[in-house]
């Protein structure tokens, strides 16, 4: 079952790529698409979604705005919030209002994805976890802001400093993999053993190889369009 998603953006470009974007992920569907936060909250009346991507700008109800009503209404569905401005004031109040992420257009479809797998992430462990113990907080805690908890409930330093849209956790899964993995592998391979989406793992593979912990190669003896293989260093 795919988690059913609602675009809200003014601009019918914008909006067009972003439901292409969700659609290339097999885990989410479009479940409607609204120009602005008036259409969105009618629809969200009848309609239940699991996630929102929420224009900041817009004609006759803005994002904020939008968002506000959202949480009043009690409307139980995570948001992605999207705006071309990137002033830290939009920013902190919209954190407030509990956004999952925040992209600032032009953003590429990569970094789309990743907000994706964040909420995936999220959604995943609240279903899976009645009863969630502290270590299962503080590892939600530290996937959505790349903090790090210590053994005693207290904030430490990260031991490195993570790139953005590099999570500690999904980070520690895919080092963890290449313990146990000698063999070379590609990057279906190993979305496909991890669950995770191929842009992800693209995504992480490129960073550890980067970081010299995985090296790649090139394999021409497909009969077709060569693939690169990954395998640990």
């Amino acid at each position: 079952m795919a988690y059913k998603v609602l675009i809200v953006e003014d601009d019918p470009m914008v909006a067009m790529i972003n439901e292409q974007y969700v659609c290339k992920n097999s885990k989410f569907k479009v479940a409607g698409s609204c120009r602005n936060g008036q259409e969105a909250l009618d629809f969200l009346e009848s309609n239940q979604v699991d996630l929102i991507v929420l224009d900041v700008f817009m004609p006759y109800m803005d994002g904020i705005e939008t968002l506000k009503k959202i949480r009043e209404k009690k409307i139980s569905a995570e948001v992605i919030m999207v705006t071309a401005a990137n002033d830290s004031s939009t920013i902190e109040e919209t954190m407030h209002l509990g956004v999952i992420d925040y992209l600032i257009k032009p953003f590429a479809y990569d970094r789309f994805q990743i907000a994706l797998e964040k909420f995936v992430s999220k959604y995943t462990a609240l279903k899976e976890n009645t009863v969630l113990d502290q270590s299962s907080i503080d590892s939600m805690i530290s996937n959505g802001n790349n903090s790090f908890i210590a053994a005693g409930g207290e904030k430490a330093e990260e031991p490195e400093c993570l790139p953005k849209g590099i999570q500690k956790k999904t980070l520690l899964m895919i080092q963890d993999y290449w313990k146990k993995e000698s063999s070379w592998q590609t990057v279906d391979m190993v979305s496909e053993k991890l669950g995770i989406s191929i842009v992800t793992a693209r995504h992480y593979l490129t960073y550890l190889e980067e970081k010299g912990q995985i090296v790649s190669d090139i394999n021409y003896e497909t009969g077709g369009r060569p693939s690169v293989l990954y395998k640990r260093k």
